[in-house]
């Protein structure tokens, strides 16, 4: 019995050092190019570099592997993350940041793609669902406890860009003891924006927002935390205390859009989220409690809106097309992570710390007159229609093959099909 588990063992953990070296490497990354006299615009091009080397993973890993199998894929893409990280290091411009967090995030698409394809092998139907919910907590403590451990040492030097690509190198550990058959084939998604749209109009256009508010905050919630005077370990928890609160709240806000409209919850949560961008634009914070305070609620809030999106385009979807329409809303989630830390940067640049929760209350509020365009229009879906609802983890640290691994085996398609 142990020997069997062991596979699955390091699997996860090899999950938990990519999420865990990630974690670090987000956050070191505005912290050090605040103190080195980045502009905010540069460090939000920093997230919009990830974020077009992640979409851009999804989408060309499959090919990749199916080219060079998956531990030689996999391990090109940990030491070239690794690399990036170092490189970092060595050059500190943000022309040179830029382009490798880019590649940073095409290797973390890549390599996170690989190891969930691994634990989608050794999971059967049985376990398939326990398998995911380990899997989403393993990445939450794993990305969370990357953050947190800034406010061990000293941001400055060196020793968080050299731990960042040690923990890359150890995720290294899941092809080294895994004694199970090459996976199957990638999961292949093509963004297919028509029909997705025909599918669900809200759920497109609400996956971009939440893409767009949700990066630039992810990106520049250091920044903006910098700039207000909160020291480091205030910081790391500003950018921590979000993700935790918007993991609790995926149980009530579950709870809610299984009993109701989808779309009446998600814009209920957008309104929270619309009174903390208010609250941080209009009362001035400057006490770290109370912008921890209000992390909180916005956290809670902007991580709680993408499983609701996805369970409500799932009510819509044809039997069988789970993973087709759940990784092409991560593929538009992707867009939106492009748009926003970009928009955010450059606002920041030009009107100060606050503008960062202009443009995620901008995206906030046009969620909310479009939700209430298409309550107006479209009947809500029959409660006998309606999938149940599944937490999942951050959008961003998702990929289709996530996607498959969440989904049930009758919705897993056959692997060699474009979708």
């Amino acid at each position: 019995m142990v020997k069997s588990l062991l596979p699955l063992t390091a699997l996860l953990l090899g999950s938990a050092f990519l999420l865990f070296a990630g974690g670090v490497n987000s956050l070191i990354l505005p912290i050090r190019g605040e103190a080195e006299g980045f502009s905010a615009a540069a460090l939000g091009l920093l997230g919009t570099g990830w974020a077009v080397g992640y979409v851009i993973g999804c989408l060309r890993t499959p090919a990749m592997v199916a080219r060079v199998g998956h531990i030689r894929a996999f391990g090109a893409m940990c030491a070239i993350a690794a690399i990036a990280v170092l490189l970092s290091l060595l050059m500190m411009t943000p022309w040179v940041w830029i382009p490798v967090r880019a590649a940073s995030g095409f290797c973390f698409a890549g390599a996170a793609m690989i190891v969930e394809s691994w634990l989608n092998e050794r999971s059967d139907a049985a376990s398939r669902g326990r398998v995911f919910g380990i899997y989403t907590m393993v990445n939450l403590a794993a990305t969370t406890a990357g953050q947190m451990v800034l406010t061990l040492g000293d941001a400055s030097g060196f020793f968080f860009f050299v731990l960042a690509a040690m923990v890359y190198c150890l995720a290294l550990l899941p092809t080294a003891v895994s004694a199970t058959s090459t996976p199957r084939p990638l999961t292949r998604v093509s963004l297919d924006l028509p029909q997705l749209w025909r599918n669900s109009p809200i759920a497109v256009f609400a996956v971009l927002m939440v893409g767009i508010s949700n990066a630039a905050f992810g990106t520049l919630a250091a920044v903006y935390a910098a700039r207000i005077g909160m020291e480091l370990e205030a910081i790391a928890l500003f950018a921590s205390l979000p993700i935790l609160a918007g993991a609790a709240s995926q149980i009530p806000v579950g709870i809610a859009s299984d009993r109701f409209d989808r779309r009446k919850v998600l814009l209920a949560i957008t309104a929270a989220a619309v009174v903390a961008d208010a609250l941080f634009l209009l009362a001035g914070v400057t006490q770290p409690q109370l912008a921890l305070l209000l992390s909180a609620l916005f956290g809670a809030a902007v991580f709680s809106m993408y499983p609701v999106i996805a369970a409500h385009a799932n009510d819509h979807a044809e039997p069988g097309s789970f993973i087709q329409v759940s990784g092409g809303l991560l593929l538009v989630f992707g867009i939106g992570s492009i748009i926003g830390p970009a928009a955010a940067g450059f606002a920041m640049s030009a009107l100060g710390a606050a503008a960062l929760f202009a443009v995620t209350g901008a995206a906030h509020v046009t969620l909310i007159l479009f939700g209430l365009l298409r309550l107006w229009i479209a009947p809500p879906v029959a409660a006998a229609d309606k999938i149940a609802f599944q937490a999942k983890p951050l959008a961003r640290a998702s990929t289709p093959e996530t996607a498959a691994l969440a989904a049930a085996p009758s919705e897993v398609s056959p692997p060699s099909a474009d979708s």
